[in-house]
């Protein structure tokens, strides 16, 4: 691993603790109370609003029947994918909806298994990524590692990832895992909603390849592409340490990447892995809650993701 994404240590200040926050960075308690508040109803318009916005886009293309429509529906079908992944994550974390147990069955039918992930498999590998970023159980170093790279080694993982390369490897390891009796009854789920989604589709438009034009195809290709990118732009190139300023990235939000690569305040993911329990309602809160305590400093925070990933194709 390189350690040379690493922050100096000049914009690293030991702070900590203050009256606010602990030793940690993890709020006090009185404050922790109010910050951990789940918003039921806004994160229920929030999930239907993506499947209106699935519905909307795929009718609008089917109904202008031009092949620039279809090329438009694509094209946004990417920043669909990311919103199903990050509502997905927030269910993983039991922070989608308060009552535990409807979390689960809307995190698992209504957004996991419709973007094609084993949310069970999923948060068991992320909760380790938790417990120690870049330690000997984390699912996602070959995400973070080798960077800075070069702009030449950058864009060759991008391009597998644009051209389904890595797509196809992720759909069929899905697929080998049906010989194993404990993934089974999981994979032959997500193949179940994905036959309803395909069933659903062609009988709404009588087009039997708008499923795998608008849906799986996206999927296997610009799904990757972001993901990739989001995921760099979050880890890529630091090290283990208990300083999560060491672990991960914070960039300046705004609100081009808020669409496409990062809503839902994805964005504020040093804030997320300082204490992993506030809701992504309440992340830009507790932000500033770092920042004020002189935790999150401006050396610490790249300008925009294009500098981001600039830094880490600087090689």
């Amino acid at each position: 691993m390189t350690a040379t994404m690493v922050a100096p240590p000049e914009d690293r200040p030991r702070v900590l603790p203050t009256e606010r926050l602990q030793a940690n960075g993890v709020p006090t308690p009185e404050l922790r109370a109010d910050l951990r508040r789940i918003d039921d109803r806004g994160n229920a318009r929030s999930l239907a609003a993506v499947w209106l916005w699935i519905v909307a886009m795929v009718g609008l293309a089917v109904w202008w029947d031009n092949p620039v429509g279809y090329v438009i529906a694509f094209v946004l079908m990417g920043p669909v994918y990311v919103r199903l992944a990050i509502l997905m994550h927030e269910a993983a974390h039991k922070l989608m909806f308060s009552n535990k147990r409807v979390n689960d069955w809307v995190g698992t039918w209504l957004v996991a298994y419709p973007a094609w992930t084993p949310i069970s498999f999923y948060r068991r590998a992320h909760f380790a990524h938790h417990r120690e970023e870049f330690g000997p159980d984390e699912p996602d170093m070959d995400f973070y590692g080798g960077y800075p790279c070069t702009r030449r080694k950058l864009r060759q993982r991008l391009t597998r990832d644009a051209i389904g390369i890595s797509g196809w490897k992720n759909f069929a390891n899905l697929l080998k895992a049906l010989r194993y009796p404990r993934a089974r009854r999981i994979v032959l789920s997500i193949l179940g909603v994905q036959a309803v989604l395909w069933a659903v589709s062609w009988a709404a438009t009588g087009k039997i390849w708008i499923y795998p034009l608008l849906w799986w195809l996206p999927w296997m290709t610009q799904w990757r592409v972001l993901n990739r990118l989001r995921s760099i732009a979050e880890h890529g190139g630091l090290e283990a340490s208990k300083d999560r300023r060491v672990t991960t990235h914070h960039v300046r939000q705004s609100w081009f990447p808020s669409f496409w690569l990062v809503p839902y305040n994805t964005g504020w993911h040093l804030a997320h892995h300082v204490d992993m329990g506030i809701p992504w309602r309440n992340l830009p809160r507790f932000h500033e809650e770092l920042v004020q305590a002189g935790y999150v400093t401006v050396g610490l925070t790249y300008p925009s993701y294009r500098a981001l990933w600039g830094a880490l194709a600087s090689a």
